[in-house]
């Protein structure tokens, strides 16, 4: 197997420095959501940002500083509660933001020709803090790469127990804003407070939550398909389907079952893994996908709320079901667990969250985090929107990614082991027939009028 060319080093100037909110902010301790500091969520969302023009590094630090102000608890720190054992919170402290600047002699263009899918140099992208652990990394960490030629790179780290895909889009846009239109008012004002997610007391735990096990599967003596994974050398496989691709999905489950996009696509991708993996046909398989629940909840959680507004739904079935029947099986399965998320159902869910040995069950699942559709690949500093927007690394965790210049269009992004990695990609190319003879090997049909080579 050809393995990606790594990009060249990069050369920092200075120092990385903290860019403090501009302003005076509030000091005083954030409360933290069940939803936002499960452990499952201990870690910072990477994107990587390419632009073919590069913005002035001192705009970019002096916006970065206005709009700190607004979300001030991103220049805070992440603590320990000092009242309830195991859960965290955020010391809004206005410690500041890291912000690194740096050059890499490489184009916009020989970027995108050198790296059509994640590889681990990428990772010298994004300036890596000294840390002993989690808590001691700021919520936001930025890289901003100016490249030969006049492009730049932009990768930002924010911590996912802070913010969730749609507060980190609203962020960044709200960055945006400020850098280009100063003397403007922010188009979203940031709601801080997460107390519209506490729990109820008493705990009214009214479900079974298949999203979640008490104990490490390991110790059960069950199989861990999470682990082997983990375990494994593993290759990014990154496949766009097309709005042709997609509707030729939804066609295999009319006339008996109207089914979204993403039911259809995310049924497509959870079968060709399990399928990949070979599991055993009994073994129950589960999918975990995101679902924001802003609007599911009464009342509605308001306009600019950044924190975990999301949760995961869970579809389940036996293997051999999800691979030997069509496709609307593994579709039904997914709408079964997006309509079973109601107010009750979430409240019962951050109430059985207080139990903090309960974690997510990662034992037999896929996990999908749709990141298309939330506007990421929009932010624009001044010069024009990127020419690609994705995460700085791939994983075991599945990615649904916007395409530069197709709305319609999704990227699927997720590490499989070396072994079975071909396989993947021929089972989900394998159903569409005529439809899939325009794939590129790297990243799909039509690649290059997507932009992204």
């Amino acid at each position: 197997m050809l393995k990606s060319p790594g990009l060249p080093d990069c050369f920092y100037q200075n120092q990385p420095s903290l860019i403090c909110p501009s302003s005076p902010t509030p000091k005083h301790s954030l409360y933290l959501s069940n939803l936002d500091d499960q452990k499952f969520l201990r870690f910072s969302i990477k994107y990587l940002y390419l632009f073919k023009k590069s913005t002035s590094l001192d705009i970019l630090k002096y916006s970065l500083s206005k709009v700190l102000v607004h979300y001030y608890p991103l220049a805070g720190r992440l603590r320990a509660s000092t009242e309830v054992d195991q859960k965290l919170e955020i010391d809004c402290n206005g410690e500041g933001a890291v912000f690194a600047e740096a050059f890499m002699d490489i184009t916009a263009e020989e970027f995108l020709e050198l790296s059509q899918k994640p590889n681990k140099s990428w990772r010298k992208l994004m300036y890596k803090v000294e840390a002993q652990s989690f808590l001691d990394i700021p919520p936001l960490v930025v890289q901003v790469t100016n490249l030969r030629c006049g492009g730049m790179i932009v990768c930002t780290a924010i911590n996912h127990c802070v913010c969730d895909g749609i507060g980190t889009s609203q962020f960044l846009h709200a960055w945006a804003q400020i850098t280009t239109k100063p003397n403007i008012d922010l188009t979203i004002i940031p709601l801080h407070t997460r107390h519209v997610l506490k729990p109820r007391n008493p705990s009214e735990i009214s479900f079974t939550h298949p999203e979640y096990v008490r104990n490490a599967p390991r110790e059960n003596g069950h199989l861990d398909i999470n682990h082997f994974l983990q375990s494994q050398p593993l290759v990014p496989t990154s496949l766009t389907f097309t709005s042709s691709h997609i509707i030729h999905l939804k066609r295999q489950c009319v006339p008996s079952l109207k089914c979204t996009a993403f039911e259809a696509l995310a049924s497509h991708t959870w079968r060709s893994w399990v399928r990949a993996l070979d599991l055993s046909p009994s073994l129950n398989v589960k999918l975990l996908f995101s679902v924001n629940v802003r609007r599911r909840l009464i009342p509605e959680i308001p306009q600019g709320y950044y924190g975990n507004g999301f949760v995961l739904g869970c579809a389940q079935t036996c293997a051999q079901d999800l691979v030997a029947r069509n496709m609307s099986h593994g579709v039904r399965s997914v709408q079964q667990a997006k309509s079973s998320l109601t107010d009750d159902y979430v409240r019962s869910m951050i109430d059985l969250l207080e139990d903090k040995s309960v974690k997510t069950d990662l034992s037999t699942s896929l996990v999908i985090s749709q990141w298309s559709k939330l506007g990421l690949e929009d932010v624009d500093f001044g010069d024009g929107k990127p020419l690609h927007m994705g995460p700085l690394t791939s994983d075991i965790y599945c990615l649904f990614l916007p395409v530069i210049g197709d709305f319609e269009a999704v990227r699927v992004q997720v590490s499989m082991p070396e072994s079975v990695h071909e396989k993947f990609e021929y089972y989900m190319k394998e159903c569409l027939g005529a439809e899939a003879s325009g794939w590129d090997a790297n990243i799909g049909y039509h690649a290059q009028e997507n932009g992204f080579c």
